[in-house]
């Protein structure tokens, strides 16, 4: 039987007593397990930090590590940034021969691609942090006030959220009654595309796709 041991994180205490962010790692694990899981599959134990993904010593992690060496169990996270943010710690688990990793959102991925995609998403996140400094320079030198800037940005991220779920509230009264029905995120993109509904950006539906608008709506 294929087992599991479950790990999720979560940044700040607020996070972690009002379960935002946990819920939707949940459901990523949840996809994970019924869509693409060897079945039959056991959970052999459940571990959740609240604590920083920069920061090496954290507790639960190390007791899911423990019990995942112990049992031969399966790492399964929900995406990699939960497991680290740093490419050192992700490739030193990685190098374990009594670690195996599994990640919810890329169901198919070996160890050779998440090595790299994390690699990838860490030079993304450095040049994004660099970008955000230079523009908040530029905005200071012309005499803009940089709380009224990030004032304009929130109201901008509410207004595309607010949108996205929107359409993601009237695509679950199409992908809602399929759910019921017992169909898996696969069949349903397949029958979305049947259908000839339309993807927010013009493009054919994918399970992830499809996941992404459950999460979205609930």
């Amino acid at each position: 039987m294929q087992q599991y041991v479950v790990y999720t994180r979560v940044s700040t205490e607020d996070q972690g007593r009002s379960g935002l962010g946990l819920e939707a790692q949940e459901r990523d694990i949840a996809v994970y397990l019924e869509t693409f899981s060897i079945v039959p599959y056991e959970i052999v134990g459940r571990f959740c930090d609240v604590q920083s993904g920069g920061s090496d010593g954290r507790p639960e992690l190390q007791a899911a590590l423990t019990l995942v060496r112990r049992t031969g169990a399966e790492l399964l996270v929900a995406k990699l940034d939960r497991l680290s943010r740093k490419v050192s710690l992700i490739a030193t688990l990685m190098d374990d021969p009594k670690v195996k990793l599994r990640v919810a959102q890329m169901p198919h991925a070996d160890k050779f691609q998440l090595h790299i995609y994390a690699a990838l998403a860490e030079q993304e996140r450095d040049f994004i942090s660099a970008r955000t400094k230079a523009a908040l320079r530029e905005a200071k030198a012309r005499g803009t006030k940089l709380g009224g800037l990030r004032d304009k940005t929130m109201k901008r991220n509410d207004a595309i959220q607010t949108k996205a779920r929107a359409e993601a509230d009237k695509l679950m009264t199409i992908i809602g009654p399929m759910r019921e029905a017992g169909r898996n995120l696969s069949q349903i993109a397949d029958a979305l595309g049947k259908m000839d509904v339309a993807t927010s950006r013009g493009g054919q539906w994918t399970a992830k796709q499809v996941s992404r608008v459950i999460e979205r709506a609930t």
